[in-house]
């Protein structure tokens, strides 16, 4: 059955698959209350383009990671493979429940997920019941939790998405993954245009949400000298080195105008994942990916813009 599984996965755009018994996870783990017969919960991993990375890298086209690499795989590609391999460990008897993150849910009642509008996000004691997708990821032996909080693959390093069923069948595992590909260098840190990620890889969500979507000007081609002329520290903010607030954070965010966002409430990134690009780029450079290209990603010192043209 694990075969089975496994060939159709890769026939239907997975690019890692890992295999979890139920053991694997505490007793307490949101797996249980969504399925408490589960035996195995299957983890599918999908790459996510390095071109598509490589247009914010250049500054030159921004769009197509935010429709293709966010929308089209949440929404489209991810959601077809979960359930044509649902549909298969149904039809040999087992059953199967797809796990497809929530984008517009949260567990923490005063936090937010920068890949979506904020007054979007749903706050609420269901959000409970989601699982911790990383987690899981790591538990499937799909890859290494890193510094900064995402999940290291051996083969494409941070630029992965994930999606998870939970079964009944009880299937060998994967063995875990052994962590040697995190360094703690702190790049990823050091990348963000926000400072939202502090010195132990601990995330501010919504510092995060406001320079995800742009805040910082000398990161973002598309904002006007006059920005935020409303706020007394707009320069701050703009350098990244503001006070922020979920409060304020709200208020910025609803001044950043200059992108439009994409359709299913998801916002465009502007930072593009900063902290995962400066991560694979030092994977690359240390040459621990399995998987290679012709070229480097990293091809010329990063671009910026001069903070004195806000003044």
């Amino acid at each position: 059955m694990k075969n089975i599984i496994t060939e159709l996965a890769f026939q239907n755009d997975v690019d890692v698959i890992g295999f979890a018994p139920a053991s694997r996870f505490d007793e307490g783990d949101p797996i249980f209350k969504l399925m408490p017969e589960a035996k195995t919960v299957i983890g599918l991993g999908f790459r996510v383009l390095r071109g598509i990375y490589r247009g914010i890298e250049e500054g030159s086209t921004y769009y197509q990671y935010t429709t293709m690499a966010v929308e089209n795989m949440e929404e489209t590609i991810m959601p077809m493979a979960l359930l044509r391999v649902a549909v298969k460990l149904e039809e040999n008897g087992y059953i199967a429940l797809p796990q497809r993150r929530h984008q517009q849910i949260m567990a923490e009642a005063d936090s937010t997920n920068p890949e979506v509008a904020y007054d979007a996000v749903y706050r609420n004691k269901t959000a409970e019941i989601q699982m911790n997708f990383a987690d899981a990821a790591v538990k499937c032996g799909l890859g290494e939790m890193g510094l900064g909080g995402a999940v290291l693959n051996d083969e494409y390093g941070p630029m992965m998405r994930y999606c998870f069923i939970l079964t009944d069948a009880e299937l060998e595992a994967t063995e875990l993954a052994e962590a040697h590909l995190c360094d703690k260098c702190g790049k990823c840190i050091k990348a963000c245009p926000g400072n939202a990620i502090s010195a132990d890889g601990k995330v501010d969500a919504w510092r995060c949400a406001v320079y995800y979507n742009g805040a910082n000007g000398t990161k973002n081609p598309f904002m006007p000298p006059e920005a935020f002329a409303d706020f007394e520290d707009r320069i701050k903010i703009i350098s990244g080195e503001a006070e922020i607030d979920p409060e304020k954070a709200r208020k910025i965010l609803d001044k950043i105008y200059f992108y439009p966002p994409a359709q299913h409430s998801y916002q465009c990134s502007i930072c593009g994942r900063a902290c995962d690009m400066a991560c694979y780029v030092h994977l690359e450079e240390q040459g621990k990916l399995k998987k290679g290209f012709a070229s480097p990603f990293r091809k010329r010192e990063e671009w910026k813009f001069d903070i004195k043209d806000f003044k």
